[in-house]
């Protein structure tokens, strides 16, 4: 190191770049100006039918009843919008749950009239809120929960340690709507379980299954996604990919067809498959693309929002009542969609209980408090 160079402290965060010094020549805005972002639009609920998969979702989901919905901490505009938008399109029943002075400082601040809503006051705290939505679906006031204003892991905390939980492990589903493409897709799990076991596995994969159905796909076909399409021991996704494969044609998962390890072109596409001479039942079209790990997950869904320019709209199942876990980066139709989904799913699980179907009573059993 030069003598009249500082040295370098490694304590803290590194320092960032000056946005204004780096230029990108391919990067251009809608103005045509090099260099400066484009921003990823905000889809309206007015341009549904730019997601066709969506908007069929949301036009089913207007057939039933409203869903009465806890709304925690809905103390920020934007995470009350989302409640009130849902309410307008007839999807959901909104119980706002938080603070009531820091609820009308939101109302306000999004011109909303919060005449003819209920509000179930708490502390000025996300933990109280959250047990609060948690007591209303446990006493049947509630039929599911949307997250607000409030950390992730403060409202799931609750849902977890309480009687919500059931024998199935919770995770997150997304239906994503990319522009172009023929059907929705359902990517799981790319938001709860981080690194799931192989029994981990088969709840996440029932589960999608589940609202798959719920959506309208009778029997969905299922992709256990790895790098490669063949088995090998230095690569874990396809040994457990392999193993999910032959416990679901024993029977461990029930109403769907399921393979892998699949790469993610052969899921998706049928010419793909041919070229790679790639016999599979799932191949080309793939309905749920189960991911090996919550990073992996992640990074396709975003790169579907981000690059694709889908849409999406996400849930948690395998829980008593289904938690909407909206994103403040999120778009009104994702709002909204999220809403739709949820009130398909819990109309369906009503319905098949309703007819006695084995297949969702695990969902719904309460595990046994310690």
């Amino acid at each position: 190191m030069h003598p009249t160079e500082p040295a370098l402290d490694l304590r803290g965060p590194a320092p960032r770049l000056a946005i204004a010094a780096v230029r990108n020549p391919f990067s251009r805005s809608a103005s045509g100006d090099p260099g400066d972002r484009a921003p990823r639009p905000m889809n309206r609920a007015y341009s549904t039918p730019d997601y066709p998969h969506l908007a069929r979702i949301i036009a089913e989901a207007r057939r039933c009843r409203p869903l009465a919905t806890a709304v925690v901490m809905p103390t920020e505009p934007t995470a009350l919008a989302g409640a009130l938008e849902a309410a307008q399109s007839g999807l959901v029943a909104p119980i706002l749950v938080g603070p009531r002075s820091s609820i009308a400082r939101a109302a306000r601040a999004a011109g909303a009239d919060l005449s003819g809503y209920r509000v179930a006051e708490t502390p000025d705290d996300g933990l109280h809120a959250a047990a609060e939505a948690v007591r209303l679906c446990m006493a049947g006031e509630a039929e599911a929960i949307m997250k607000g204003a409030l950390h992730t892991h403060e409202l799931m905390h609750e849902v977890f340690t309480s009687a919500l939980r059931t024998l199935r492990r919770a995770s997150h589903v997304f239906v994503v709507d990319v522009p172009g493409f023929p059907r929705p897709l359902i990517v799981t799990d790319a938001a709860i379980n981080i690194a799931p076991s192989i029994e981990e596995k088969l709840h996440i994969i029932q589960n999608a299954v589940d609202l798959a159905q719920a959506i309208g796909i009778d029997v969905p076909r299922v992709a256990l996604l790895s790098a490669v399409e063949t088995v090998s021991q230095q690569v874990k996704s396809t040994v457990e990919a392999a193993k999910l494969r032959d416990i679901a044609l024993h029977g461990g998962v029930s109403g769907a067809i399921v393979d892998g390890p699949l790469s993610l072109d052969l899921a998706l596409s049928e010419q793909a498959a041919r070229i790679k001479g790639v016999a599979s039942p799932v191949a080309g079209c793939a309905d749920i693309l189960v991911v090996p790990s919550l990073e992996s997950g992640n990074f396709l869904y975003k790169a579907m929002i981000y690059l694709a320019r889908a849409e999406g709209a996400g849930i948690v199942l395998g829980v008593r009542a289904p938690i909407i876990l909206t994103s403040r980066a999120g778009s009104v139709q994702g709002r909204i969609a999220s809403c739709a989904l949820a009130l398909l799913y819990t109309r369906r699980v009503a319905a098949a209980r309703n007819a006695n179907e084995p297949a969702v009573h695990a969902d719904q059993l309460a595990r046994p408090r310690a």
